[in-house]
């Protein structure tokens, strides 16, 4: 697949995808998002991707917000369809089934702390910043951002963000539970590489079951989302995966897992 807004490549089973409009700080626009459902629905599909790396061209930012210009002349049920879009491009990623890794190189602002907040992790230079500035443009947050912070970094963060509209640099987001983790802006690539290498050669059905048990079970009462676990790790037992896995563990050598 082409796109004009994203730049698409394969590093083995890691599928790298890069925001590509440094002029506008890769900001959103309705374009943008639709090439992101996309991008996102192929690889969610595709068998030979495991990890999705998303992340930002340019040196500046990861997603410095939606696009301004094009949200100034928008009526209220555009708006709501724009909103719309974007919560359900951050659905798609956040249930994509495959791990997926925010590469925060700069600025996440608005609609770009709200995309990586719905990546699974979130690694992040020490120079990034991010924040829910909406207030300051007379707006509140439109693609999830009151509710995924809400549930990264509890009510006091996500209050103070998105009242405040200031932005916080990466040590503090990090400690609040925004980001999961930083380090040093020249080894942000080797970093996430490492990441995504290794998420690459864990077992496909046994990450799979991971994010639902947390995602889908972390939204349920404490009972109903332990059961969930135990079909979960019950299921697993039937995958020529944990047979692997278990195998080399006994036996002393790396496992090979197939995905099956």
């Amino acid at each position: 697949m082409t796109f004009a807004n994203l730049l698409v490549e394969d590093r083995g089973a890691v599928r790298r995808i890069t925001l590509n409009r440094p002029d506008k700080l890769n900001a959103l626009n309705h374009a943008t998002l639709t090439e992101l459902h996309a991008a996102f629905e192929a690889a969610g599909r595709d068998p030979g991707v495991r990890v999705v790396v998303l992340t930002g061209a340019g040196p500046k930012a990861f997603v410095a917000g939606a696009d301004i210009a094009e949200m100034n002349g928008l009526s209220p049920a555009q708006a709501r369809d724009f909103s719309a879009h974007g919560q359900a491009l951050m659905t798609r990623i956040e249930r994509l089934g495959k791990p997926v890794i925010a590469m925060v190189n700069g600025f996440a602002l608005g609609g770009g702390l709200e995309l990586a907040m719905a990546c699974h992790l979130r690694i992040a230079a020490d120079t990034a910043k991010v924040g829910q500035p909406e207030i300051n443009l007379g707006l509140v947050p439109g693609f999830g951002g009151t509710q995924r912070l809400l549930r990264l970094a509890g009510r006091p963060a996500a209050l103070e963000l998105c009242l405040m509209g200031a932005p916080i640099d990466a040590a503090r987001a990090a400690q609040l539970g925004i980001l999961s983790r930083v380090v040093p802006a020249d080894s942000l690539e080797a970093e996430v590489e490492a990441v995504a290498n290794q998420l690459a050669a864990a077992a496909p059905l046994a990450l799979r079951g991971i994010l639902d048990a947390i995602l889908l079970g972390g939204e349920a009462p404490l009972d109903s989302g332990l059961d969930y676990e135990t079909q979960v790790f019950a299921v697993t037992f039937s995958t020529e995966d944990m047979k692997e896995g278990t195998s080399a563990f006994l036996a002393r050598r790396k496992p090979q897992f197939s995905g099956r």
